[in-house]
């Protein structure tokens, strides 16, 4: 599946959540982009959309994790790798447990941790257009 969204229209991103949750397989999800493509815009979106506090949502470059609890009382977890030095590092940090929880686990620049990963997982593929739109690519991925 694959969305296109005009750039900075938050409002067509809102619209697009539904669609995006619904292509969505697998409680991890990789997010892949370059940096500055709104992998973490996204994220926060989805959140959003799921009710958690807006005023909760945070980049989680420098905590690696941040947990959040959306309208059902359900735990999600958004991750950013970019810090991680190697997957030793995210091993030590327990990382692959919260993969194997149950929980939505939203992981962006998981090429980082591609070992830790679980055979189930669902990838958004954040990519920039010639018009500065961005081009939402979705796939669902048992190995």
């Amino acid at each position: 599946m694959e969305i296109c969204l005009k750039a900075n229209d938050m409002g067509a991103l809102a619209e697009a959540v539904p669609k995006i949750l619904e292509a969505i397989d697998y409680p991890v999800v990789l997010i892949n982009g370059s940096m500055g493509a709104g992998k973490t815009t996204l994220v926060s979106a989805i959140c959003k959309h799921l009710g958690v506090d807006p005023n909760e949502l945070s980049s989680p470059t420098f905590s690696l994790v941040n947990e959040y609890e959306d309208a059902q009382s359900q735990t999600i977890y958004h991750f950013d790798c970019y810090r991680l030095k190697d997957e030793e590092e995210a091993y030590q940090a327990g990382l692959e447990e919260y993969f194997f929880s149950g929980s939505r686990c939203w992981i962006e620049w998981p090429d980082k941790i591609r070992n830790l990963l679980p055979s189930e997982w669902s990838e958004l593929s954040i990519s920039l257009g010639p018009d500065s739109e961005r081009i939402i690519q979705i796939r669902n991925q048992h190995v």
